[in-house]
């Protein structure tokens, strides 16, 4: 069989996170491994709501196949809130409703990649990106986040020596750090990009999920034309949906419909109409206040018991939102050794090995 195999998919890993959350599935582990959002959370008697009045309106109408833009409704509504959240003017045309944000990663890597192109990621970096635009054969060329953002002097010097296609960022509570870009390192790596002709990607699913500190501006604000935004309401609904979007400038929206109709014709129609009737219901600020309020509380414990139990030579980022921190181990400790040990007494976490630099020889980095 093995010769029938593409070879786009020889060497590609299965997900680290994945496996490790079919460890987290047994009760008596304690996972500090994937981003999940807390289920106790999950809005369900007013999703139930929606539902009920999707199919009492719509009938079997929504059962049927549907345009692979997305739902007009739904389009709308997230442009709204880009112009209310982020003050930025997107229309709703250049917006695709997506199988989450992991798919519009898919999506944007199947219209600008070929075969040994450059992409910049952070390092650390999201793995799920990582593993998806594996797929596409780049050479990935890491550069290293700093407490504010990209390292802009490695950054500018890496991709002034490449062809990169896109940077792959998620600039606010950034996953695994916590990191969230200031307005000045966006500013910088947008003026990086415009000289050196690539994308920025802006994926953002947790933007809306800060409990301290200021909002900051979108790579849009600054490079309109060279940004492609990726959202999701997994982080602030339920990811069970599986429903997000892209909303890019206009020339490469279209390319992006094309791959999307190519992959799977269009996102369910269903989910769209339930998720645009829960968003329009009212309660959706409300929830977000619950879940920030929540994750804010969480965050602190944690910080605290960091600061209480680990030796003094463990740093850890302090962030301001989302659902991510991120610990640094003394130079020459093992962070294997040490997931070994947490495994043995039912704790997981994200190995910084696999979400730096060290992750094998099933992708390319330059």
């Amino acid at each position: 069989m093995e010769n029938l195999y593409a070879e786009r998919i020889k060497n590609v890993p299965r997900s680290f996170i994945r496996e490790i959350l079919k460890i987290s599935l047994d009760p008596s582990v304690i996972s500090f491994a994937g981003g999940l959002p807390n289920a106790d959370y999950f809005p369900v008697r007013h999703i139930q709501a929606a539902t009920e009045k999707v199919f009492t309106d719509y009938g079997s109408e929504v059962l049927q196949y549907s345009n692979s833009e997305g739902d007009l409704q739904l389009r709308e509504w997230i442009a709204a809130r880009y112009k209310e959240q982020k003050n930025l003017i997107v229309s709703p045309d250049n917006i695709i409703i997506t199988n989450g944000s992991q798919q519009g990663i898919d999506l944007l890597g199947k219209v600008l990649l070929n075969d040994g192109d450059g992409v910049l990621i952070e390092e650390p970096g999201y793995l799920g990106a990582i593993q998806s635009l594996s797929l596409f054969r780049p050479v990935f060329i890491p550069a290293p986040l700093n407490d504010d953002g990209l390292d802009i002097e490695i950054l500018a010097e890496k991709s002034g020596n490449c062809t990169a296609k896109m940077l792959y960022s998620v600039p606010t509570f950034q996953n695994p750090s916590g990191v969230t870009y200031s307005d000045e390192n966006k500013e910088q790596v947008s003026a990086i990009a415009e000289k050196n002709s690539f994308v920025i990607v802006e994926d953002d699913p947790y933007w809306e999920l800060r409990f301290s500190g200021k909002p900051s501006r979108s790579f849009a604000h600054f490079l309109p034309q060279q940004t492609a935004m990726l959202g999701s309401f997994s982080k602030i609904v339920a990811p069970g949906f599986r429903l997000g979007w892209i909303a890019a400038p206009e020339a490469l929206s279209e390319k992006l419909l094309i791959a999307k109709q190519a992959a799977d014709l269009h996102t369910s129609s269903l989910s769209q109409k339930i998720m645009y009737e829960y968003l329009v219901g009212g309660d959706l600020d409300t929830h977000i206040k619950a879940i920030t309020d929540a994750y804010g509380g969480q965050c602190r414990a944690m910080q605290d018991a960091i600061q209480n139990s680990f030796p003094k030579s463990i740093q850890f980022t302090r962030p301001e939102g989302g659902m991510f921190l991120w610990g640094k181990l003394p130079e020459g400790m093992d962070s294997m050794a040490l997931f070994d040990e947490a495994v043995k007494e039912k704790v997981v976490f994200v190995l910084g090995i696999l979400s730096i630099q060290n992750r094998g020889q099933q992708t390319r980095f330059g």
